[in-house]
């Protein structure tokens, strides 16, 4: 695994957090305290997350948005009150053992708040390791609703599938008596798409059926004519890989994306091109893009992060920065407080206002419908509405452990 040990001093002073913010457990994160003792010890955070492998374009923006939140958070010093923030990063490449292999390494010398997890299913196996060594864990651009009510020492500073698919419900109003169709490839990821719009849509009364493909398919005309016999009222997409051109560019010559409301969700920036010319004929669920809002820690993130344009997962690394500040300026290192200080806290990310939910730890934050317009690389995106956090708040979950 690759370590990468830094740490942070920054140059102007820290401020006090106003003891009334701390009673209501809500106010600006940027504010800074004591963290919880007179030492000036550094705070020791382990960052675990996809520096390579399949999900590293991920990892890259999660962590730009963690270093660009840490200043906002810190107001520029990389401290809580004395102490400096020490992040040693660690590289899991989306492998559930090697982040296991390195929480516990972490653990061992004594850091007390793990955060990162690109990955869901290494979100899934960290959150144990936490709950039996009883440290803090802010997992970060992992999606799967597992991780909301996992144990008490597990949080998320992203969103969860389940607020994608209330954003894609949002597209059709009532559902009732609805017709749903999901276009899926077979396997794990098709499958969960599918039991999430099914359980979300179909739970709001709508009718869901599905179209698999296999994912060698590299000829789309037959579903597509099955689509099209099917004039469902919303065709949700769930597609990932090489394949995604082929398979949009025939569902428009076919004549889907005109006949009907097609949802998927979008992507990083980056994947905008392999929409082509049936990007602008597309509903969009959106977790971030740049411009989706316009909140002070937005334009905190972008004035920090490189190039200056927010992306998916930056959001997911600033929210977790905020947090760990919170938890030290609260706890100290009592993880006890710490997790009692984010329970129910609500503060300014850059999506706007977030609550965690004290119950389970979900996440309350904005989702948005998004179209593009223009082409290729030159796509631009915009909200065509703002969903506020209770509007897609899950179902309360029963706290696991």
């Amino acid at each position: 695994m690759t370590v990468r040990h830094t740490r942070r001093a920054f140059l102007s002073a820290a401020t006090m957090m106003a003891a009334a913010l701390a009673a209501t457990a809500c106010g600006s994160p940027q504010d800074t305290a004591s963290g919880g003792g007179d030492s000036a010890a550094p705070v020791k955070v382990g960052l675990v997350y996809s520096q390579s492998g399949p999900l590293a374009s991920y990892g890259k923006q999660y962590i730009e948005g963690f270093k660009a939140g840490l200043d906002y958070a810190t107001k520029g010093t990389g401290k809580v009150g004395d102490r400096t923030i020490e992040l040693t990063e660690v590289d899991d490449a989306g492998d559930p053992a090697k982040a296991v292999s390195a929480a516990k390494d972490l653990i061992g010398k004594g850091t007390k708040i793990i955060a990162g997890s690109t990955a869901s299913g290494v979100a899934l196996q960290v959150a144990p390791i936490a709950a039996q060594n009883k440290v803090l864990f802010i997992s970060g651009p992992a999606a799967t609703d597992a991780i909301t009510g996992a144990n008490r020492y597990t949080f998320r500073s992203g969103r969860q599938s389940y607020q994608d698919v209330v954003t894609a419900k949002s597209f059709i109003g009532d559902p009732a008596g609805k017709k749903v169709v999901v276009f899926a490839q077979d396997g794990a990821f098709g499958d969960a798409n599918e039991a999430a719009v099914k359980a979300v849509i179909g739970g709001a009364g709508a009718s869901v059926s599905s179209v698999r493909a296999p994912a060698s398919a590299t000829e789309f005309t037959p579903f597509a004519s099955q689509i099209k016999a099917a004039k469902p009222d919303l065709l949700f997409v769930a597609w990932a890989g090489t394949t995604a051109p082929a398979m949009w560019q025939t569902l428009d010559q076919q004549g889907v994306l005109s006949s009907t409301t097609v949802v998927t969700g979008l992507d990083i920036r980056a994947s905008w091109p392999t929409f082509g010319a049936a990007g602008s004929k597309i509903s969009f669920l959106s977790h971030y893009f740049d411009g989706a809002s316009d909140t002070e820690a937005a334009k905190a993130a972008k004035a920090k992060i490189p190039g200056g344009t927010i992306d998916l997962f930056h959001p997911d690394g600033f929210a977790a920065a905020q947090m760990v500040v919170r938890a030290v300026q609260e706890g100290g290192d009592d993880v006890e407080k710490m997790v009692k200080a984010l329970e129910g806290w609500t503060f300014d990310g850059v999506k706007g206002s977030m609550t965690i939910r004290a119950g389970d730890h979900a996440l309350l934050q904005p989702m948005y419908q998004a179209k593009l317009s223009g082409s290729g690389t030159a796509f631009t995106a915009a909200a065509q509405k703002s969903l506020t956090g209770d509007e897609t708040a899950p179902p309360v979950t029963q706290m696991k452990g």
